[in-house]
């Protein structure tokens, strides 16, 4: 048992992609199961080893201000009990056949990921144990009060940190009253008042058959596919739960300051970014490449910490979401330093947007992320991510094919158009936390 156990491990940790994908365009099949659920599959059989994902629109903007945490309390516990097992039984059979589950939380999805041994025996117990989960999750009352437990302790910790602290404010300054400014571990309040029924509620409003999306990549052939999509989603509650989420609102340009005791200031800046569908999409991922992406090479890296030395670090990024997700750019600096490193951020963001990138600079970044792109999808694991990406927000099965042609096609007048439509300095959302004096008005908005 320890050898084959052993031999197990040192199988799924095997991670690079088999020549025969690395090489060519991924083959992706698509189908959707007697009960809706969307199937994404990629037939490997270079490594005796199975991936498969289980996607659901049931992230954390399915809470309510009230049941914030919800969520992500219910995901959590579906596989610590399930299907007359306990917690210690399921992982006692996952490390019997070297199996390794895992999860997937964000504001718009919840799920699980499982890879597997190939082989028969190995296999079965493998899907066996997720069918389990995915479709009779018990939700013990002791185990969630331990959960609840943990998860208060944790926000309490978090909530004392200059960086906690920042993010919960910059989520509420740029999202407003929509459901993306919810925390997606919630609030000591609201997770302390969760209650079992609240998590079966959940779970039958969200985790539904005809909302799955299930990503297999492996050693198995279609019929052998179609057949374990049906099995992990067959048992699920019927129906669809779409996600269905209000637009987001624009900020007014509000300028945050906390006071903190912490060595230094903790700046972020933001605006709602792109959704996961938007047109701009390619223009604003290769320009902010340029501008914050791309490391030590940025702009906003040359100007804050190369010529002034005011960060050791400043990033900038887009988040797609199924609204248009934050757009931030972040750094820490002393704080007496704050004042300037504020102005030399906004002032290389309005010059960025109002010019644009040049073009060694486009073409310099272009080559980088061309260069890069190999290293997206060499692995099993990476190409399932992007499976069920592909599936969950409807892109297009090419969409891995295309991406460095849709790079490559990206002008210098797009770059500077989609930013002056998707960034409104004026109204972008600053946060200082640690800030280097006391503020009489804790909150303002910018003129």
């Amino acid at each position: 048992m320890a050898n084959r156990l052993l031999h197990a491990l040192a199988i799924l940790g095997a991670t690079l992609l088999p020549p025969s994908l690395a090489l060519g365009g991924l083959p992706i099949q698509h189908w959707q199961t007697a009960g809706g659920a969307r199937v994404y599959f990629v037939e490997s059989r270079d490594l005796p080893i199975i991936d498969v994902s289980v996607d659901f629109p049931a992230g954390s903007s399915t809470d309510t201000p009230s049941r914030s945490g919800l969520a992500a309390m219910t995901q959590r516990l579906m596989s610590l009990g399930a299907g007359g097992l306990d917690e210690n039984q399921i992982s006692a059979r996952l490390a019997d056949v070297g199996a390794q589950l895992g999860g997937r939380f964000d504001p718009d999805r919840a799920g699980f990921t499982l890879r597997t041994l190939s082989s028969a025996r190995e296999r079965e117990q493998a899907f066996d144990l997720l069918t389990r989960i995915l479709q009779q999750p018990a939700f013990p009352t002791e185990v969630l009060e331990r959960e609840k437990a943990r998860v208060v302790a944790a926000l309490k910790e978090a909530d004392t940190k200059p960086e906690t602290i920042a993010e919960r404010t910059f989520a509420r300054l740029v999202f407003g009253d929509h459901p993306y400014a919810l925390r997606e571990s919630g609030e000591v309040d609201t997770v302390t008042a969760l209650t079992r029924e609240d998590l079966q509620a959940h779970y039958r409003a969200h985790y539904r058959r005809g909302a799955a999306v299930v990503a297999i990549i492996g050693d198995l052939s279609r019929a052998q596919a179609e057949a374990l999509a049906e099995r992990l989603t067959q048992g699920l509650p019927e129906g669809d739960s779409g996600l269905e989420l209000p637009p987001v609102p624009l900020p007014s340009g509000e300028i945050r300051r906390i006071n903190h005791p912490a060595t230094q200031s903790h700046i972020l800046l933001g605006y709602p970014g792109v959704s996961r569908n938007d047109p701009d999409y390619f223009p604003l991922y290769v320009g902010n490449y340029i501008l914050g992406g791309g490391g030590f090479v940025s702009r906003l890296n040359q100007e804050v910490r190369e010529k002034r030395g005011l960060a050791y670090s400043v990033y900038s990024y887009f988040l797609p979401l199924k609204a248009r997700g934050p757009f931030q750019i972040g750094l820490q600096t002393q704080k007496e330093q704050t004042g300037q490193a504020l102005q030399v951020v906004r002032e290389t963001l309005q010059r960025f947007i109002a010019q644009g990138p040049t073009a060694e600079e486009l073409k310099r970044a272009k080559q980088h992320i061309v260069g890069a792109f190999p290293l997206r999808i060499d692995s099993n694991r990476k190409i399932l991510d992007h499976l069920a990406v592909i599936g969950f927000y409807g892109l297009s099965l090419t969409y891995l094919d295309d991406f460095l042609k849709n790079v490559e096609a990206v002008t210098l007048p797009e770059i500077r158009e989609a930013f002056k439509r998707r960034i409104d300095v004026e109204r972008m959302v600053t946060v200082v936390v640690g800030a280097s004096e006391p503020d009489p008005e804790s909150s303002r908005k910018r003129p």
